[in-house]
């Protein structure tokens, strides 16, 4: 249920910045970039300029999604039903609990392999289990401790980022010499998709954690500590991914802990072998502080299993923390045998439905609610009740649409649409953002004339 306005007092906007710039500033978003050379076959240069793009782009959306948390004291997969309808919003809270449990097991495939780096006397599978339960044990304190967590679980992240550069520096400046193949614009769109779905993949649970900060500050700050604890971490971390991916396979130490290109842990434990026990030490909190990114992750799952039905609020929410790790770590441990393609694999499909998502309720802020979020536009006291919300058809309607849209632009493994085998690369995230947002536009605006003419009250 929504945050009563009482208890919105928090007026420490600093921890809208330092949530997401933990959750970034790790080894995920240093595995997201090592995607550029690794699996798309891009160069050091191509790489770090489609980073940069894309994300002064893309951390747009994650901006405008944290302000709506402080304003209307609710949460992503509540808030939805003024767009989605009561009903309607079921479905992006069930793809949601199945995109989050995505998240963490790729985090703690990421976080396992570099424990396992440590040591031949660890696997992957021992390094799988202790980050989550690590993340368990942070879930479990909840909100407050968890914005007191990745307020410092950054430190040891960025103090490896510096070491490694410090370390790997003169082996990446002549990879920056090195002459490169020219890349494909299938690679470059597709490497361009691949980074903005991990970004807008944040979008459904980024205003959980402002649904406790008072509504008093202005949308431009909430929106602006978003943006650059999104932006600063993710250029970061990905920028030094691509570069010592594409500096790997000229280097032999890195290119043995690299493994193929399927251990991120390897290659990151074996550039800081010059640095001996001080580099382990690195490691070992690098692997642990991947909990900054699963924790927010495994309490926002928790938060929409409960908003899919009634009686599944009635729940104590350590239940669904406990179905999460449940689930986690046996499909982790499968899933750490294939790491690349299982990252493209979720990442995207999380991008696809999550852009639509984005699109569907910005569309309904901007063009419905007139970007207000005053109780006129957003009548709070009405989130239970089926028959004061939207009926929820259009943007039903605009998610089968635009999912029906996007499918031909697709490019996975499993599955290349007839548009993507053309050469176009994966754009099925952009095509379902667009497609998305117009459709939900003329279907709604249809919805609001049909109801006049049947003289029927619009619901809110």
């Amino acid at each position: 249920m929504p945050v009563p306005a009482e208890e919105r007092l928090d007026t420490r906007w600093y921890q809208l910045f330092f949530i997401w710039f933990s959750s970034c500033m790790n080894i995920l978003s240093f595995s997201t970039g090592t995607a550029g050379p690794a699996f798309y076959s891009l160069g050091v240069r191509d790489s770090i300029a489609i980073i940069i793009i894309v994300n002064l782009v893309c951390c747009l959306l994650p901006g405008f999604f944290a302000v709506f948390g402080p304003k209307l004291g609710m949460r992503t997969m509540v808030q939805a039903r003024f767009s989605w309808g009561y009903f309607g919003a079921v479905i992006p809270a069930v793809l949601n609990v199945f995109s989050l449990e995505g998240f963490l097991i790729l985090n703690c495939i990421i976080g396992g392999q570099t424990i396992a780096s440590l040591s031949s006397q660890l696997n992957d599978t021992l390094g799988i289990v202790i980050i989550g339960i690590i993340s368990l044990m942070v879930t479990f304190c909840g909100y407050r401790v968890i914005h007191w967590y990745e307020s410092v679980a950054w430190i040891p992240n960025v103090i490896a980022f510096i070491t490694i550069l410090a370390v790997g520096y003169p082996q990446l400046r002549e990879t920056l010499s090195a002459p490169v193949p020219s890349a494909t614009p299938a690679n470059i769109i597709s490497f361009a998709s691949f980074l903005a779905s991990n970004i807008i993949g944040w979008c459904p649970m980024i205003p959980d954690y402002g649904v406790y900060h008072s509504p008093d500050a202005s949308s431009t700050r909430i929106f602006i500590y978003t943006y650059l604890g999104f932006f600063v971490s993710n250029v970061t971390g990905q920028a030094l991914g691509a570069a010592f991916a594409a500096a790997a396979p000229s280097v032999p130490a890195w290119n043995a802990g690299f493994d193929d290109s399927s251990s991120v842990g390897g290659l990151l434990h074996n550039i800081l072998l010059p640095t001996g026990a001080f580099g382990k030490i690195l490691i070992a909190l690098v692997a642990l502080s991947i909990s900054s990114a699963c924790a927010p992750t495994m309490y926002t799952f928790s938060n929409s299993f409960m908003a899919i039905a009634t009686w599944f609020s009635t729940v104590p929410r350590w239940v669904y923390v406990l179905i999460s790790e449940g689930i986690l770590i046996p499909l982790a441990i499968v899933g750490a045998k294939k790491f690349y393609a299982t990252c493209v694999d979720i990442l995207n499909i999380v991008g696809y439905w999550s852009s639509i998502f984005s699109a569907i309720v910005l569309a309904e802020h901007v063009l419905f609610r007139r970007a207000s979020f005053s109780e006129d536009q957003y009548p709070i006291k009405t989130w239970a009740s089926y028959a004061l919300l939207p009926s929820g058809i259009p943007a039903v309607v605009a998610f089968a649409c635009a999912c029906g849209a996007l499918v031909p632009f697709m490019s996975q493994a499993w599955y290349v649409g007839p548009v993507a085998r053309q050469g176009s690369g994966d754009v099925g995230v952009f095509v379902g953002f667009v497609v998305g947002a117009i459709t939900y536009a003329l279907a709604r605006s249809f919805e609001k004339v049909l109801y006049k003419k049947m003289g029927k009250a619009d619901a809110y």
